[in-house]
């Protein structure tokens, strides 16, 4: 009777371990979700997949040995097949192109895009953009400088600064809360999960480069608002990909007045 009972234990035992094999094989051979694939942080080469044009610009999917890279430059003349290399640029995610009628998950925006099948890159910027409204400009890109918009002064807000007094004081005042009255002179809606806000208050001038001041807030303007601004100021911010600010106010609190 014991020798009955102990085999059965034995063999339930076993069956258990034979189980757990099956199931442990059966875990290892299923296939796991591959990670997401890194953002362009360098330059990359690979081999054209697919190509367009759209008002001016190239949009080429670009294949590497690891990652599949959609990038846009000024149009120029490239094929299926083509390799190509890519400098880095500035990710849009979720870009809608309206010439296109189609929705990118995140393309890159770069100056140029070397073709080093026929040894030659894209350069003349198009004479309209397929660019999304607002986004920041790129190197190479700009065409003839627009003309400089000028302010009327405003009155500075009682216990804040007006802009050319930031610039002055900015070693004291980085990391410290500012408050300034500024008119909306740009408006970038949505570029890095934010709203880019440039304010004038018709203190300082463009040849010292004092007299605008670049915000980030999730607050809805249009150019030529008259607000009231708050936050943080702070000094050589450095977003990566050639975006560097001598100042900023980053997660300001605007009201227009």
């Amino acid at each position: 009777m014991k020798n009955r009972i102990l085999f059965s234990a034995l063999l339930f035992i076993l069956v258990l371990l034979v189980g757990c094999q099956q199931n442990s094989s059966s875990q290892s051979s299923t296939p796991q979700p591959q990670a997401p694939a890194p953002p362009v942080s360098n330059n990359i080469s690979g081999s054209v997949v697919e190509t367009m044009n759209a008002l001016g610009y190239t949009y080429v999917l670009v294949e590497t040995d690891n990652q599949q890279v959609w990038a846009a430059t000024p149009q120029f003349a490239v094929g299926v097949g083509d390799l190509v290399v890519i400098p880095e640029g500035m990710p849009m995610h979720n870009y809608h192109s309206q010439t296109l009628d189609r929705t990118f998950d995140v393309v890159y925006f770069v100056d140029s895009i070397l073709n080093a099948s026929s040894v030659n890159a894209s350069s003349a910027a198009p004479a309209q953009g397929e660019m999304p409204t607002g986004h920041p400009p790129i190197a190479g890109m700009g065409g003839a400088a627009p003309a400089p918009i000028v302010v009327s002064p405003l009155d500075k807000l009682e216990n804040g600064l007006n802009i050319e007094e930031i610039y002055a004081a900015r070693n004291d005042l980085s990391g410290q809360e500012i408050q300034l009255r500024g008119k909306v002179v740009k408006f970038s809606p949505q570029i890095m999960g934010t709203n880019w806000v440039h304010l004038q208050d018709g203190s300082g001038s463009p040849a010292a480069g004092n007299h605008d001041l670049t915000l980030t807030s999730n607050n809805q303007l249009k150019v030529g608002d008259v607000v009231v601004a708050r936050g943080k100021l702070t000094t050589d911010k450095d977003f990566g990909h050639g975006y560097v600010y001598d100042l900023i106010v980053e997660n300001a609190v605007l009201s227009v007045e």
